[in-house]
């Protein structure tokens, strides 16, 4: 699996760019390889889930995360384009608060790996797009939890891709100052 590691402003959030063996055929890449990805990000999960979205643009998701059985994700997109984004949520962290975003679409075959103890959220920007990720752990909803997409504490700068279409549940998602954090 030879991919780059790309580092983002918050260090253990990463940029997987694999390496695409393209031609006039069309092209192949090796999207996970565990002892490769291992070796080359120093992040020795075990994923448990594959798990497919598809959005239309404009549709924002999250951010979610699980307050008990912390995921770990490792996000990619197979249509369209989405900017993808992860807010350490751990209270011990020097980037507590922070976020990275990051645009994964299917012509740039980005992977974005968000370690357990971060929200992750994202936007379609593209007409539509669907998303392909693996998870740490399985999903458990009574330990789901929102934090919501547009707190003003966080900041995060989302790109436009229209007027945001939200789920209930990432609407009343919970600003920083009152959502549960992880140690």
């Amino acid at each position: 699996m030879p991919i780059k590691v790309i580092p983002t402003a918050l260090p253990d959030v990463k940029i997987i760019e694999p390496k695409v063996f393209e031609d006039a055929r069309g092209y192949f890449f090796e999207s996970f390889n565990a002892r490769d990805f291992a070796a080359q990000t120093g992040v020795c999960s075990e994923f448990v889930q594959d798990n497919q979205s598809r959005s239309a643009k404009g549709v924002v998701r999250g951010l979610h995360y699980q307050i008990e059985h912390a995921q770990g994700k490792l996000m990619r997109v197979v249509q369209g384009e989405v900017f993808d984004v992860a807010v350490d949520l751990r209270r011990n962290s020097p980037t507590f608060g922070k976020w990275v975003g990051v645009l994964l679409s299917a012509a740039n075959h980005r992977q974005l790996w968000i370690p357990p103890g971060f929200a992750h959220g994202f936007v379609t920007v593209s007409a539509s797009a669907e998303m392909l990720y693996k998870t740490t752990d399985y999903w458990f909803p009574e330990h789901e939890r929102t934090l919501l997409w547009n707190d003003p504490a966080i900041g995060i700068e989302w790109p436009d891709a229209g007027e945001p279409i939200l789920a209930p549940k990432d609407a009343a998602g919970k600003l920083l100052a009152e959502a549960q954090t992880y140690e």
